[in-house]
């Protein structure tokens, strides 16, 4: 099937200034949005670049050797980020993710790490801080991420096979070096929660349907009993990019199906309110639920749509608020950081952000009443931020 390529819908630029909010928000720890969500989790972008082209998330017939990317001086600096992050963490944030583009490519992000992890909750419990990579980098970075204080790592790796991993990250990388990554990652301990309890690194894998969803077994039985989690994540209409149609998407009920004809599973209870997976466990020979094999996870953003939920909010390189993955709009925190706001006002800000925050748009496409399909080509398309440039 041929990839249908949608012209990039720009949000970098077409953010309006922000202005006060007239009544100040206070940060209590106690912010919910118009849904009575509240504000658990902020996934930082720290570069628009990335070293592979993805289909699904940064096609190269878009982003190409002609492509422009932000200028260094247009990204927040780590100290900004920091700060930022700190007044998100009063708010109530228990969990800072480091993404993408592809997060090591930023220079000395282990600087960044450092400060982050310096970040004191208001009740002084332990703030997890992870990172989402594509591993390519990682056999050279993983020491130098754990010493900075990084608690633990997702890796994505959407095949075993050599062959279809190129056709996926189509810059003819190998999955070898991949693995190699991920073991090192393991080695330094980057599997630990912010308790101190290892909880296993997370292998990620974006499925789509005609293109690698036969890798799906492989890589269990690659990554069976050790102690890792596998997540596997439905084809997602992300952006406007890649082309996307519902035909592709593998559903996770099917995919469980598939799972279980070779595999004894068991579902488990989520970690925590707003868990993105559906988490299963792998017996033992004794029908007994075994945490060293390892366990998978699907995230069903299709098919089974988790709004009701979310508690995530994404911060985009140099600065914008986005409430949502699919969000057509975000707000700019940079100018009130280079406008010499205090973190009252700051805080304020994002406090009346998230309290108007109305997003579900997993939920309304379920309903009928978000994009819509015909006879597989996608029409009524509202014009979503890219994923590149806010992180998955």
């Amino acid at each position: 099937m041929s990839q249908r390529i949608i012209p990039l819908h720009d949000e970098r630029t077409s953010s309006p200034k922000l202005s006060l909010p007239g009544e100040a928000v206070q940060a209590s720890g106690l912010l919910r949005d118009l849904h009575h969500r509240p504000l658990r989790d902020l996934r930082i972008s720290v570069t628009d670049r990335c070293n592979f082209r993805c289909q699904y998330c940064m096609p190269k017939e878009v982003f190409d050797s002609q492509y422009k990317y932000l200028p260094h001086s247009d990204l927040l600096s780590f100290e900004e980020i920091a700060r930022l992050s700190q007044l998100f963490v009063n708010h109530g944030v228990k969990k800072l993710r480091l993404t993408g583009g592809e997060p090591l490519l930023r220079k000395n992000i282990e600087v960044l790490i450092a400060q982050l992890a310096q970040i004191k909750t208001p009740d002084a419990s332990p703030l997890d801080l992870t990172l989402t990579t594509n591993g390519s980098l990682l056999t050279k970075k993983a020491h130098a991420l754990k010493q900075a204080g990084l608690n633990r790592i997702t890796v994505s790796l959407d095949a075993m096979r050599d062959d279809v991993f190129k056709i996926m990250n189509d810059v003819d990388y190998p999955v070898e070096d991949v693995l190699k990554g991920i073991q090192s990652a393991q080695d330094v301990g980057l599997g630990r929660d912010a308790l101190g309890h290892f909880s296993g690194l997370k292998i990620n894998m974006v499925v789509k349907r005609g293109t690698n969803d036969q890798e799906i077994l492989p890589m269990l039985r690659h990554f069976y009993g050790k102690g890792m989690s596998l997540r596997f994540i439905e084809y997602m209409d992300v952006g406007s990019t890649n082309g996307w149609q519902m035909q592709e998407v593998l559903p996770s009920h099917e995919l469980i199906e598939r799972v279980g004809k070779e595999f004894d599973l068991q579902a488990l209870p989520s970690h925590s309110k707003g868990e993105t997976a559906q988490r299963y466990g792998f017996k033992n020979q004794w029908g007994q639920i075994d945490p060293a094999l390892g366990e998978i996870g699907v995230i069903s953003s299709v098919t089974q749509a988790f709004c009701a939920d979310c508690n995530r909010a994404r911060l985009s390189t140099e600065g914008k608020l986005f409430l949502c993955l699919f969000a057509n709009k975000g707000y700019d925190l940079k100018s009130l950081l280079r406008s010499n706001a205090s973190d009252e006002d700051i805080t304020s800000a994002i406090g009346h952000i998230w309290g108007l925050r109305d997003d579900r748009y997993s939920e309304l496409r379920a309903e009928g009443q978000g994009p819509l399909l015909d006879q597989g080509q996608t029409v009524n398309v509202i014009k979503r931020v890219e994923m590149s440039y806010i992180g998955g």
